[in-house]
């Protein structure tokens, strides 16, 4: 299959679109949301989410491998004031690189619109999903210790449930299973619509330190019993005050 097929197959098993939301939501839950449990709140705390206002910008290149298929795009990420830049292939394979806010989507190109953006939220998810778990105002519960999927071995289960009304397909759900330590070990992913992937299946590994940040930066496991590896590289934080950027490591 060659590398413009590839992308093609990609696109309709809407696979960069996997994690993908209709909005991204960029604050804590209102004060009329449910009561989280405490795990989640730690987790979130564990991963950084207090320290998220101190944020100026982010960069990192999300990239992924399954069968027939690889994708890489860079981002640059200014959560103030939601303007992403981005760099990357499109179908063709022609290298593309723009810059936009993402208050003004609806100005923007079709591009945009419909590939570009759609991706930016995919990515992100994957670079900070903890921190959704707490904003996104989802019903979240807990149902204490289960066993691993991919590891064997076990950890406390986080359910987050997206209404019928919300999330980029009706109704998805995800797991979160976390450790002692309250880093995520393991997440499923139940998608709501009819669309594949159905269910996808990762590890949460490789944590690395970005500033203020915890980010898991390697993903291996299954998409509908198909092999999949997300990794993020090239992660790098611009924090409040400062000009430096700062590595992960």
């Amino acid at each position: 299959m060659s590398s413009t097929q590839a992308r093609r197959e990609m696109s309709r098993l809407d696979v960069i679109r996997l994690l993908a939301f209709s909005m991204l939501l960029l604050l804590p839950a209102t004060s009329g949301a449910q009561q989280l449990p405490p795990i989640a709140e730690q987790m979130a705390k564990t991963y950084g989410v207090d320290s998220f206002g101190q944020i100026e910008a982010i960069r990192y290149t999300w990239n992924a491998e399954l069968p027939g298929a690889k994708l890489s795009n860079r981002w640059e990420w200014k959560p103030k004031t939601d303007t992403v830049s981005y760099e990357g292939k499109d179908k063709e394979g022609k290298l593309i690189q723009v810059t936009y806010q993402r208050s003004q989507l609806a100005s923007q190109s079709d591009a945009i619109k419909n590939e570009i953006d759609p991706a930016f939220i995919n990515d992100q998810y994957w670079l900070i999903l903890p921190f959704h778990v707490v904003w996104d105002g989802a019903t979240v519960t807990t149902d204490g210790t289960q066993k691993l999927s991919l590891s064997g071995g076990s950890a406390e289960r986080i359910v987050v449930k997206y209404s019928s009304d919300a999330g980029y397909e009706p109704g998805d759900t995800w797991e979160l299973y976390v450790g002692a330590d309250r880093r995520v070990e393991e997440i499923v992913y139940h998608r709501g619509g009819s669309k594949p992937p159905k269910l996808v299946v990762a590890t949460y590994a490789d944590h690395k330190k970005a500033g203020p940040l915890l980010i898991s930066t390697d993903h291996r496991g299954t998409f509908d019993g198909k092999p999949l590896r997300v990794w993020l590289s090239d992660i790098s934080v611009k924090t409040t005050g400062s000009e430096d950027w700062i590595n992960a490591q």
